[in-house]
């Protein structure tokens, strides 16, 4: 008992800290788009470019969290394992179920770790979480920036051509955008359809589930 006490613990503490390092990085996601923004409005005549660029950065923002939400679900699900088949049983009933073999799959994970969830899968719960936000707000801006500076646009033609950027026409940039919106959106779906997929085949819920 004082030893699964002991891990509980550990495992808690270990899933806190990189919960800790998932805000970071979306912090810093927003911390540079509201940079991008305060450029790109500071004037009419400011540059809309900005809001392209970080783009770039928003993308590896959303790496380096999908990889540090790899980390944190490992420690979360095993501390959630303990929670449902060992705390809450001995709590309800006083009896572990030790004949359903949980502690077998605690047991291999702790002897073969490994990643519960693919990248993707990870990149595609951050951003319904959070980066769907980020990317909606981004893409508003670039295109209230090209429709009212530095004068309300006329004409859909007129805000396309306002974002030209250098040798780059504006239908590039815009087919780009579009682009870089749907594979957010694509991602996003995908993983959702895919957590919905392996808890049908688990047969539980996500959350009382390794992975």
């Amino acid at each position: 008992m004082g030893a699964i006490a002991h891990l509980y613990r550990g495992e808690v503490y270990r899933s806190t800290i990189w919960r800790t390092r998932l805000d970071t990085t979306t912090n810093w996601a927003v911390v540079t788009l509201g940079v991008a923004l305060s450029i790109s409005f500071a004037s009419p005549e400011a540059s809309p470019i900005p809001l392209v660029l970080v783009g770039i950065l928003i993308v590896f923002f959303l790496f380096l969290e999908a990889r540090r939400y790899r980390y944190f679900n490992v420690w979360r699900a095993r501390a959630r394992w303990m929670e449902t088949h060992f705390y809450a049983p001995m709590l309800a009933e006083g009896d572990l179920h030790l004949e359903e073999d949980w502690q077998r799959v605690l047991a291999n994970d702790y002897l073969r770790p490994r990643y519960h969830v693919p990248l993707m899968v990870a990149m595609g719960r951050r951003i319904r979480r959070n980066y769907f936000w980020i990317l909606l707000i981004q893409t508003l801006a670039f295109a209230g920036k090209i429709a009212v500076h530095p004068t309300p646009a006329q004409s859909v033609d007129e805000a396309i051509r306002r974002a030209d950027i250098g040798p780059l026409p504006g239908e590039l940039i815009a087919a780009f955008g579009a682009l870089y919106v749907l594979a957010f959106g694509a991602i996003a779906l995908w993983s959702k359809r895919d957590d919905l997929a392996r808890s049908r085949r688990r047969g539980r819920a996500k959350s009382d589930s390794m992975g």
